[in-house]
């Protein structure tokens, strides 16, 4: 189990979130939702130890993470998707999935894995990440966190910008990863997908978490979207 406990965190002396705790098991999807600039990609980048904790603690497993520095968080089985995707844009396909398998020592089982789950990343492993499509450069991205064989992966906006096939095959491997037993983190604005995966829905609002329910609790009660999404 991964649990974020009271989350206190900020970018120099501006404070940004105020107390926000989020858990989720293996084989679950924790979505986080709110408007923009809410907190939720500070709440990931504090997870992954980008940011300091003013406050609050982080395990997974009964590991305290609190305090590690960031180059050592995916070595406990973190994986991070970040927002616009944090690639090497300079670098090959196949040399980003490198990167990723020397991130836990993983070797060529895995990097077969990542490409029969992504086989478009087969044909292009020659290519240079920066001339990718959107759509390709967040299957790397995704590709490249999952070679880390991640307990946890955190996925921020992944679907942002990409055309309706691309999002689907995006959403079918989040879908897949959690019947494998991946514990997911998703920060996502599509309410569509949201509410067809997600087992849990956590909205954050000006810093803290207001209000955790289920896809289920949405039926008939589109005022709570209203209230946290403004839609």
């Amino acid at each position: 189990m991964f649990e974020a406990r009271d989350i206190h965190t900020g970018y120099g002396e501006v404070k940004v979130l105020f107390g926000v705790n989020i858990a989720v098991n293996a084989g679950e999807i924790h979505c986080v939702m709110g408007r923009n600039g809410a907190g939720k990609t500070t709440l990931l980048k504090a997870i992954m130890g980008q940011l300091p904790l003013h406050q609050g603690q982080i395990t997974l497993d009964g590991e305290d993470l609190r305090g590690l520095p960031a180059y050592k968080v995916p070595g406990r089985g973190i994986g991070y998707i970040p927002q616009g995707r944090g690639l090497f844009p300079e670098l090959t396909v196949s040399e980003n999935i490198e990167m990723g398998l020397m991130s836990r020592g993983e070797g060529a089982d895995t990097r077969n894995w990542v490409l029969e789950l992504f086989p478009r990343l087969r044909e292009r492993l020659d290519q240079v990440a920066a001339t990718l499509s959107g759509g390709e450069q967040q299957m790397l991205a995704t590709a490249r966190a999952l070679c880390l064989r991640p307990k946890v992966l955190l996925l921020d906006e992944p679907t942002e910008g990409l055309q309706p096939s691309m999002i689907n095959q995006i959403r079918k491997v989040v879908v897949q990863m959690k019947a494998e037993g991946y514990a997911i983190i998703l920060v996502e604005q599509r309410i569509d997908s949201v509410l067809s995966i997600a087992d849990r829905i956590t909205f954050v609002e000006n810093g803290r978490d207001r209000e955790t329910i289920t896809p289920s609790d949405v039926d008939g009660n589109a005022s709570i979207l209203k209230k946290y999404l403004g839609v």
